[in-house]
């Protein structure tokens, strides 16, 4: 009797107390990991693997578990996902999210559970304005900043007229606001395609040649990307309407879309070969690690999700029950970032340069992107101004 006592009595103490699940540092990271798309979460989950290599699978002096989810690209699916991650799989934190409606569908789960969602990609403005919260942090940027920092980098070209092309969702409405935020010139149209299952952008191209506009700028991630760039040099439109993008040319679409990208600039946080100690290790050990495989800026900002939860894992010994002092120790930004130093605003976006990129062909005839020059330093979204959160 006395045994049996005894043994209800520690299992209902298991059930009242989750401490006996604290023993590891538990982390949902959600992706896309199937389908054409899936190139974008496999480097993001390598990245976040070699970030764990990096620091001994530890965090706090605890083991990490990773448990991946595929959102198969499907805002139902991703916030499925992140559902029983919060509530059956009982995570600390949550990471990764490559796709803005995928976040935002997401999103209310997270708050409400007071589980901190690290976004290594998506930056809807909505998450850095009216629906920013303690509980999410951002290692990426908000959706606006890298093609406003384009519309600049097309004013300092004397870019008279442009023709804007993008997916009709979240994102892609972020990222036209965005040029059309800081480009001084005409915008001749803007059109938006069925997303994610356009891939055929014949009518489009007819309409941005025919609206008499000097350039196009286009944001496609993905296999949209591949696919657009590669219709735009078939339609013979690369010599007489230049070509200016966000997100369209990267390192994983760079092997599908080849000499084609050539000549198309882009704009990023993040360019892999920044001169930072920490980022030519990252680099350096992506292509040992992974054979045959260079890195994207999806992987670098999913390598410093792994960096800023460290910090606010270590900050607290491991006790993740302390969310108020993961919290504080976060904002710090206190971890060495690929993309060099940055600072957190407010809304938990950083506030960071950006630079202008290119395509050049290595001495080995493989191709990758070079830093051009900086667009714009110690850049903070617009939208912070609308989070409550001071």
């Amino acid at each position: 009797m006395r045994t049996a006592f005894w043994l209800a009595g520690a299992a209902a103490l298991a059930l009242a107390n989750p401490a006996f699940a604290g023993d590891t540092i538990k982390i949902g990271f959600v992706s896309t990991f199937s389908g054409p798309t899936a190139v974008i979460g496999n480097d993001m989950r390598n990245s976040f693997e070699l970030a764990l290599d990096h620091l001994g699978r530890k965090m706090g002096g605890k083991p990490v578990e990773v448990i991946y989810e595929d959102d198969g690209q499907k805002p139902d699916v991703g916030k499925q996902k992140t559902e029983k991650l919060v509530q059956s799989d009982k995570v600390d934190f949550l990471a990764g999210y490559i796709w803005s409606n995928v976040l935002l569908a997401s999103l209310k789960t997270a708050v409400d559970s007071q589980t901190f969602l690290i976004s290594a990609n998506a930056g809807p403005s909505q998450l850095a304005g009216e629906l920013c919260s303690q509980y999410v942090f951002s290692t990426s940027w908000q959706n606006d900043q890298t093609p406003a920092a384009m519309g600049l980098n097309m004013n300092a070209n004397g870019v008279k007229s442009v023709f804007l092309i993008g997916p009709n969702y979240a994102a892609g409405k972020d990222m036209l606001a965005g040029v059309k935020s800081t480009f001084k010139g005409e915008i001749k149209g803007e059109e938006y395609t069925v997303w994610p299952s356009q891939l055929d952008f014949s009518a489009e191209l007819a309409k941005a040649r025919a609206s008499g506009a000097e350039s196009i700028f286009v944001f496609y991630p993905g296999a949209a990307g591949a696919q657009f760039l590669n219709q735009y040099v078939q339609a013979g439109m690369k010599s007489t309407m230049p070509l200016y993008t966000a997100f369209t040319v990267d390192e994983t679409t760079l092997p599908l879309q080849k000499e084609n990208a050539f000549g198309v600039p882009g704009a990023q946080e993040w360019v892999n070969d920044l001169p930072n100690e920490q980022n030519k290790k990252f680099v350096a050990d992506y292509r040992t690690k992974y054979p045959g495989a260079r890195p994207s800026y999806y992987g670098a900002q999913a390598y410093d999700a792994a960096q800023l939860i460290n910090s606010a894992v270590v900050a607290v010994g491991g006790d993740t029950a302390k969310k108020d002092a993961m919290k504080a120790e976060m904002e710090k930004a206190n971890f060495k970032s690929l993309r060099g130093a940055f600072k957190y605003g407010n809304n938990h976006i950083p506030i960071q340069n950006f630079y202008l990129q290119d395509v050049v062909k290595g001495a080995g005839g493989e191709l990758s992107l070079k830093t051009v020059a900086t667009i714009v330093t110690n850049d903070q979204d617009r939208f912070h101004d609308k989070c409550p959160m001071k």
